[in-house]
């Protein structure tokens, strides 16, 4: 059996179709959130007017759910730290970023009312030094933007590079080689990537039916997932 994992970050409103969707093939998955940026209102996701010098994703930019819709939008599925405030390894103070990632941590254990030990590292950017720190404070696993074939060649728990993104060209391929060697499948993405173009939500689907219809493949969530000891442990 592979098991097949998914992670989404950045809570944004695209979540909801998302969400839609993984329902549908009965699909795990955890979502990286940063409370602090979730007000009290849900901006919409919308196509940047002419002029825009603020970031977007390709023009597109996806609204933040409120901070009240997340226990109900995310009922059901994981939730992991991705720093308070989407903090990035290496521009603050170690230390300020540590307690990022734990306030992050924290609250979200708070709310959902069940441990929360896994984490996303903003922008993909780490540091060893800060990944020991990090799995002395109890997160089991730390993800990277980075690949690995196998999964479990990524040489620390709190460094783990996943099998690909989402999007990847060679999605089916990974797959494929996952099922051949470690029998685990790991992917990632933001839901806004996918944006409003029915073309690649269509896509996404059809990558979920095939594993949903994958007699081998069953879905697991990250944190059921023995990292410390698997990481490392085979090279590609």
């Amino acid at each position: 059996m592979v098991k097949v994992m998914q992670c989404w970050d950045d809570g944004v409103t695209t979540d909801l179709r998302l969400i839609e969707l993984l329902r549908k093939y009965e699909a795990k998955a955890t979502f990286n959130l940063n409370p602090a940026l979730h007000g009290e209102a849900r901006p919409a996701s919308h196509w940047a007017p002419a002029g825009h010098t603020g970031w977007s994703y390709k023009g597109f930019l996806p609204g933040k759910l409120a901070r009240h819709e997340l226990l109900d939008v995310y009922s059901g599925f994981q939730v992991a730290s991705h720093c308070m405030r989407h903090e990035t390894a290496g521009t603050l103070p170690d230390a300020d970023f540590l307690k990022a990632a734990l306030d992050a941590r924290h609250f979200l254990e708070d709310l959902f009312q069940r441990p929360c030990r896994g984490f996303a590292w903003p922008c993909g950017r780490y540091t060893q030094e800060l990944a020991d720190a990090m799995l002395a404070e109890g997160f089991a696993y730390g993800r990277t933007t980075e690949n690995s074939e196998p999964v479990t060649a990524s040489p620390h728990p709190m460094i783990l590079r996943s099998s690909c993104h989402f999007a990847d060209n060679g999605f089916y391929a990974r797959y494929e080689t996952a099922k051949k060697t470690d029998q685990i499948f790991y992917f990632w993405g933001h839901s806004y990537e996918m944006m409003d173009s029915e073309g690649m939500w269509n896509q996404f689907e059809l990558k979920l039916k095939f594993i949903h219809d994958d007699p081998d493949a069953v879905w697991c969530d990250l944190a059921d997932i023995d990292w410390k000891n698997l990481c490392g442990k085979s090279r590609p």
